[in-house]
This record gives C-alpha cells, sequence and structure tokens, in this order.
C-alpha cells in the first residue's frame, strides 16, 4: 500500500472506531419536505430549506427564465466578466431587507467568511468569537492571522473581559458570532454585544445563514423583539430559507467597496450562474410579500416543543442532545423506520458529548406528522433511562 493511501485508511479507522466515520447517502428531495433515501420515501426533518422554496413555482421559473436568457455559468470572476446584470438587483435587494448601505455577495456563505474577516482583521489584529460560532467563522479568523480568543457561548460578560483583557494590544478588533446558531437553533444577544463593541472599538459581525427569512419578520436575527440591532457587519447565505446558493455581507458603502477590492475569495472566484441569483431574487419577492409565510417555520418548530415540553423553540431548528454517538445514531434509525429523516449530528461539528438530532422545521410540515414526530421523540427517545 502506498503511504498516502496507509494514512487515509488509518484515519478512516480511527473514525470507524469512534462512531465518526461518515458518507454520502444519495439523496432524491421531491419537493420542499419529502425525499427519497435508500429506497425509503421518508418525511425530512433535516434541511435547511425552511420555507421550501427550492420548490418554489415563481423561485424555479426565474431561475429558468435566467437559464434561458444567460446561460448556465457565469464565464469568469466578477471583476473580469463575472458579474452579470442580475448582481446588481440582488445586491440592492439584500442591502434593503437588512436596512443596510450596500452589499456584495459571495460564491457560498464559506466563501463569504473566508474572505470578510482577512480584509478587516491582520496579524495586528483582534478576533473576540462565541465559541459555538460556524466553522467557517473560525476559517476566516485563523486566515487572517490575527490574535483569536473566544468567548463562552453568548456570555457577553466572558466577551467583555477578553475585550478588557486585549483589546489595547491591537490595532484592530472585531467580535464575531451566529446571529441563529445552527446546532443549537438559539439566538445570539445581538444588542448587547453591540453595545459592547462600541464600548471597546470593536466591530460586531453577525452569520444570519439561519435567520434571514424566518425570524425577525423574515428580515433575519438582528430585527427580532420588534427592534433593529444596527449589527455593521451582517453577513448571510442564500442557500438555506432562500432556496438557492451563495453568501453575501451587508455594510456601508465604503465596507462593501472595499470587500470587492480586497476579499480574495471574491476576487479570485468564479460568478454565480445567473440562474441562481435570479432564484434568490424571486424568494427574497416571496419573503417581504408573504410575512405569514415566513413565520411559519417557527410557529412550526413551537408546536414541536411544546408537545415534547421543551422550551419555545426561537428559531427554526431544535436540538434533541442525546450524548452518545452510537445513540445518535440509533434514535436517527429508529425515526427513520417510523418515516423521518432526522440526520444524527456528531463531533466534530458539534462539541463531544453533545451528539444529537439537529431538527429543522419547514413552512410546509403537516402538523399532524409534527404532532406524530413529537410523540415518538418524547416517549422513545427523551424518556430514555
Amino acid at each position: 500500500m502506498h503511504s498516502l493511501d496507509a494514512f487515509a485508511q488509518a484515519k478512516l479507522d480511527s473514525l470507524d472506531r469512534q462512531h465518526l466515520r461518515r458518507s454520502l447517502t444519495e439523496t432524491l428531495r421531491e419537493d420542499g419536505i419529502w425525499v427519497e433515501r435508500g429506497g425509503r420515501r421518508l418525511l425530512s426533518f433535516s434541511c435547511n430549506d425552511y420555507l421550501n422554496l427550492t420548490q418554489h413555482p415563481a423561485v424555479k421559473a426565474a431561475a429558468a427564465a435566467a437559464l434561458a436568457k444567460y446561460g448556465a455559468g457565469s464565464g469568469a470572476s466578477r471583476l473580469v466578466t463575472g458579474n452579470h446584470p442580475l448582481y446588481a438587483e440582488l445586491e440592492a435587494r439584500l442591502a434593503r431587507i437588512k436596512h443596510a448601505e450596500a452589499a456584495v455577495v459571495f460564491g457560498s456563505g464559506y466563501l463569504a467568511n473566508a474572505g470578510i474577516i482577512p480584509v478587516l482583521i491582520g496579524t495586528d489584529g483582534l478576533i473576540v468569537i462565541d465559541e459555538l460560532a460556524h466553522a467557517c467563522l473560525y476559517a476566516g479568523a485563523q486566515l487572517s492571522r490575527g490574535k483569536v480568543v473566544t468567548f463562552r457561548h453568548n456570555d457577553v460578560a466572558h466577551a467583555c473581559e477578553l475585550l478588557a483583557t486585549h483589546r489595547a494590544e491591537h490595532d484592530r478588533a472585531l467580535i464575531v458570532t451566529d446571529g441563529v446558531f445552527s446546532m443549537d437553533g438559539d439566538l445570539a444577544p445581538l444588542d448587547a454585544l453591540r453595545a459592547l463593541g462600541d464600548e471597546h472599538d470593536a466591530w460586531l459581525m453577525s452569520d444570519d445563514a439561519h435567520g434571514l427569512g424566518v425570524v425577525g419578520g423574515g428580515r433575519g436575527s438582528s430585527f427580532t423583539g420588534n427592534a433593529h440591532v444596527p449589527v455593521p457587519l451582517q453577513m448571510g447565505t442564500l442557500s438555506k430559507a432562500i432556496g438557492a446558493y451563495g453568501g453575501y455581507l451587508c455594510a456601508s458603502a465604503s465596507v462593501i467597496d472595499l470587500m470587492r477590492n480586497r476579499a480574495r475569495t471574491l476576487i479570485y472566484s468564479t460568478g454565480l450562474p445567473p440562474a441562481i441569483v435570479a432564484a434568490a431574487i424571486a424568494a427574497l419577492d416571496v419573503i417581504e410579500r408573504e410575512p405569514d409565510y415566513s413565520a411559519l417555520p417557527v410557529q412550526k418548530a413551537q408546536a414541536f416543543t411544546r408537545k415534547v415540553g421543551l422550551p419555545d423553540a426561537v428559531s427554526p431548528i431544535v436540538p434533541i442532545l442525546i450524548g452518545g454517538e452510537e445513540d445518535a445514531l440509533a434514535a436517527s434509525d429508529m425515526l427513520a423506520n417510523e418515516g423521518f429523516l432526522a440526520a444524527a449530528i456528531r463531533p466534530p461539528t458539534v462539541p463531544a458529548g453533545t451528539a444529537r438530532l439537529r431538527l429543522t422545521f419547514t413552512a410546509q410540515h403537516p402538523d399532524d406528522e409534527i404532532a406524530r414526530l413529537a410523540g415518538l421523540v418524547r416517549d422513545r427517545i427523551l424518556a430514555r433511562p
């Protein structure tokens, strides 16, 4: 065996022993909620398509029209010839919905975070980041080569201690957090973090991948509680509730212009296909036009948590904490046998000892099936000795 293959196989064997090896499973999404996997038809509670817009007729029609008019791909990076006419409309719409001066669209959420943070923070900078922030935020922080310190999850007092200790040693500082945390479904205390940033001259950046379209009247996590928190750096994705693909940053006009000039993941990446951009625009139309529809995923999640006896959901994401990796896989298998797709989430995606089922609720999930799922989770998972 070649040494490279031996290295890879040893790593895979180690993952097998820890019940952490992953594999790709072919999944046919019939519509917004039903999937076919391994010859079984399952009702999916594991998709981030919170508004089921991937299958919305207007969204698909917009994508088809753009495909016919502009072709399949953009042909180049945005700064060369890949900046097709639909980009300007999408960025204007994102800035408007987020109450920002301007916006810039990246190829994905991961590319956005890997590009944004190094533009703002260099070797002389400080990043204070929530311990449960998404992996791509940590990737961007590491690429910046600045000093990275983590604060306990949603613990503003701890973040304050870290800034008091380290801020004076650094030229610039950034506070980084998810807006809606992808594995726990809870919300960041953006108002308090914004005030902390103002106190220490630290810029607040929030990742709203799981907020846009479903919380804050559809505007996202900085608009919850009937108030607007003016987060200076509002990042997010177009691949969850929007139902398309891509990432974005909403900020001041000068910050956005700087990103277009310095963000390497924007400059050196091919532009998004026109059909994808058109689909995102059409999805934003639905979100702005139908606020009651946008509210449904959280309402469905709350119906579930009340039946199970958990605290009220504040987002479409509800974690069912189990602990061990084998137990989480067994719980997922049990639900699959009952007709539900509820993927087991294991380390390193979540901290050791917190393997879980991550349930996601969408606008079109049937109420009776939510009730049936709640009964199974309550009686056969949470009631275990």
